[in-house]
């Protein structure tokens, strides 16, 4: 299993906007969810600053993530404008692979 992990900053206001649209209902999810690859998208808020999100994209694999990418880039790019207006800053924390025993 594979993890994208990002973190954004909210524009004050932006909240619910920003929520629809990065949580498992909004557009980078059902983008995603057109690959059999995807697992799901989680969406986290910190409590002690809440402009604060991160967002998780489960991925059977690291390959599978970068080649869906790669192939929707336009659309990619598109969603990532879309989003831009909703925040300060986003910041890619990672990618991380599950770690078997």
């Amino acid at each position: 299993m594979f993890v994208a992990l990002w973190e954004y900053e909210v524009k004050p206001g932006s909240e619910e906007s920003f929520e629809n649209a990065y949580g498992p209902g909004g557009g980078w999810a059902k983008l995603f969810r057109s690959d059999p690859n995807y697992r799901e998208t989680r969406l986290l808020r910190d409590p002690y600053r809440p402009a604060t999100y991160l967002t998780l994209d489960f991925w059977n694999s690291r390959e599978a993530y970068e080649q869906f990418m790669a192939i929707h880039k336009n659309m990619h790019k598109m969603l990532d404008a879309a989003g831009e207006e909703l925040t300060s800053k986003e910041r890619r924390i990672g990618w991380y692979e599950l770690v078997v025993p």
